[in-house]
């Protein structure tokens, strides 16, 4: 039996959704494995598949190149990506205002790279999820600048002329991709404005500038989305919803951010209270709790940036996010990317690293395992143990199952140590079908650090820092799922798999 843990959460206590920890009892079968059971005949609602919805994805200037389109291309196929959402689509490198004064053009805005970047994505399939940042040189009050392309982090120095950039930009965009389109866009003010290396201003200033930009964006066309703070670590949120209702300022989303090793004292109140697993899930039932206090209750939350590089932790932070969160967005979908530096190395030993993906469109075991989760359903069946059921459009089932292990990498950040420590046993799953006839048939597909996953390939190819094409070729198979185990269920609708730690495994049946 799992227990529960009350949560207290501006006044209100909230349960902690029965969060299983490899340090808590999970339920055994007769035979010592652990037990899963699925009720084939009982749905219990619709399942969202708010992981698919975004996807994170460094700068805006990285979009325009080939082989990031290519990876974009394989999300939108493989794994059904709504949206990705970036940094800096106002950054100098863009050219939306000419700093050199040499342009023939003006004094701007230039939107050519602007068009390009959301051209690229449209004619993907994908939309933009617009995060406005950062501030243009032009109408900056400071020099202070982020990460590798230098994105100016300063408060505007003219907040008059940064909303009538605004007006400018939005109105362009509703000129090119109409407003039935972009009517369907997200537009979140910034990026962690809490955070001093993404924003130089104070609280009070960011609350100023979130209302001007809102009022500026909705002045366009009021049916457009804004929303915000986009915080790290789900800070301000109570402020910022104060704000917003006393100010009466635009509001369609709450966005914010969250990492397993984010600060637990300056979350919760006390460090330590929750294993690194159950970090993201409680945060997000404590935002949920915060949002449903005030004015906005049931209002989209969208957690615009976390990630995992452990395959188990995914599904059962995904699973516990779903009462609670409209949209994940996973950081990131490419390791084309550029934050902080040029990277160079496609595998390196203890940084799986942010991208799902791998540089030259390689699947992660990160990016499988959202592709078996893609292969879930839309309504979900009354499951009980680590699993997530479903019922498929052709009338089948699709179940996932995982064997949660906790991997130390801190601060909870993929590539954030050269040492993955994993602490987790393999567990055997007996799995009891309930409705399901004996003999029927169960596809099994499995995603771990072995299968699913190019590491085990790169490794035996000797560890190759720039590997060759044909070592890419052979890599970039070797990382691919492999075909379906088959089993016959046996007289009581029963099958059992086993994993190892950090494990899933998706069940299929017709």
């Amino acid at each position: 039996m799992v227990t529960r843990r009350n949560v207290l959460v501006g006044g209100a206590a909230v349960t902690a959704l029965s969060l299983a920890s490899p340090g808590r009892a999970l339920a055994q079968a007769s035979g010592g494995g652990i037990a899963v059971e699925v009720d084939l005949g009982s749905e219990t609602g619709a399942l969202e598949h708010i992981w698919s919805r975004c996807a994170g994805s460094d700068r805006a200037a990285i979009t325009m190149r080939e082989p990031w389109r290519q990876d974009l291309d394989r999300c939108r196929r493989e794994l059904s990506l709504e949206r990705v959402r970036f940094h800096g689509i106002f950054c100098d490198e863009l050219g939306v205002f000419d700093v050199s004064g040499l342009s023939p053009g003006g004094p701007g805005p230039n939107f050519q790279n602007v068009d390009v970047v959301y051209d690229g994505l449209l004619e993907r399939g994908v939309r933009p999820y617009v995060e406005l940042s950062f501030m243009p040189q032009k109408l900056a009050s400071g020099q202070a600048t982020f990460g590798f392309y230098h994105g100016n982090i300063t408060p505007p120095a003219s907040m008059e002329k940064w909303t009538d950039f605004i007006d400018t930009f939005i109105r362009h965009l509703v000129q090119r991709y109409g407003a039935a389109e972009v009517r369907q866009w997200e537009f979140e003010v910034w990026n962690e404005p809490n955070l001093p290396f993404f924003w130089t201003g104070s609280q009070a200033q960011y609350f100023q500038f979130y209302e001007a930009t809102a009022r500026a964006v909705k002045a366009v066309d009021p049916s457009l989305r804004v929303g915000g703070p986009a915080t790290s670590a789900i800070q301000w949120i109570p402020q910022f919803l104060e704000y917003c209702a006393r100010r009466n300022a635009p509001l369609d989303f709450v966005s914010t951010h969250c990492y397993a090793g984010d600060d637990q004292a300056k979350m919760f109140g006390a460090a330590g209270r929750y294993p690194q697993n159950d970090v993201i899930p409680a945060a997000v039932a404590q935002v949920r709790a915060q949002i449903d206090a005030t004015r906005y209750r049931g209002m989209q939350l969208w957690l615009s940036e976390w990630s995992s590089d452990s395959p188990a932790m995914i599904a059962h932070v995904v699973a516990h996010c779903l009462p609670h969160c409209h949209a994940m967005s996973h950081w990131t979908m490419s390791s084309v990317y550029e934050e902080l530096y040029v990277p160079y190395f496609i595998f390196k030993e203890g940084d799986n690293g942010y991208g799902i993906l791998a540089q030259r469109s390689i699947a992660k075991p990160q990016f499988n395992t959202y592709k078996l989760m893609d292969r879930l359903g839309h309504r979900r069946l009354r499951a009980a143990g680590p699993a997530l059921a479903t019922r498929t459009r052709a009338g089948g089932a699709a179940i996932l199952v995982w064997n949660l292990a906790d991997v130390s990498q801190p601060p909870g950040i993929p590539g954030a140590s050269m040492h993955r420590t994993v602490r987790g046993e393999p567990h055997r799953y007996d799995i009891t079908l309930r409705g399901a006839r004996a003999g029927q048939t169960v596809r099994v597909s499995y995603v771990d650090q072995m299968r699913g996953s190019p590491l085990p390939r790169w490794r035996a190819l000797g560890s190759p820092q720039y590997p060759t094409l044909a070592q890419l070729a052979e890599i970039r198979q070797a990382a691919e799922i492999g075909a379906p185990e088959t089993h016959e269920l046996g007289a009581s609708g029963s099958v059992t798999v086993e994993l190892p730690p950090e494990g899933v495994a998706l069940l299929e049946m017709s």
